[in-house]
């Protein structure tokens, strides 16, 4: 089991939050855990609450997208150190926009959407550095996306996932 100093420091390697002096890190592990998922296992469905934000540290994880006549496509393999759950900290979305499975077992950083929102509202450093980090993710998996549906698009013929 992770006792807090375990998870500060899992906190402290990922190199998104590099940037943190300790104060902030602590604040951080406050609303943060470790959680494991065994291969094949659900994290969150596609239209279900946004609770929680996700960090990679071990494992495989697949996100899955219900694209209407081609079942749920794979739009995106997490590996370590991606991100999962991005939508929790949006101010529109208020659905979780994809499936989430373990495809290996997987260990997983879990952050508190809502408590995380107010402490990037408190704290415009944190809040900055989330936010711009989060950008970047966004912005990544709209091209992958995007790329995805045009190939299914253009090849009408391909296999369904399901």
């Amino acid at each position: 089991m992770f006792n807090q100093a375990d998870l500060t420091s899992t906190l402290a390697s990922i190199p998104w939050f590099h940037e943190l002096d300790a104060s902030r890190l602590e604040r951080l592990t406050r609303i943060s855990n470790i959680c494991e998922i065994a291969e094949n296992v659900e994290l969150f469905q596609e239209g279900g609450p946004e609770d929680f934000l996700y960090i990679v540290i071990e494992g495989q994880m697949g996100i899955d997208m219900f694209v209407p006549n081609h079942e749920n496509i794979r739009i995106y393999t997490a590996e370590p150190l991606d991100i999962i759950g991005w939508s929790a900290l949006t101010p529109v979305v208020r659905q979780r926009t994809a499936t989430v499975r373990a495809l290996k077992k997987s260990r997983l950083v879990s952050i508190e959407a809502e408590s995380l929102k107010r402490l990037c509202d408190e704290d415009n450093r944190i809040g900055y550095l989330v936010m711009r980090r989060i950008s970047n993710v966004i912005a990544s998996r709209l091209l992958t996306s995007r790329l995805i549906l045009m190939d299914l698009l253009a090849n009408p013929e391909l296999e369904k996932k399901g």
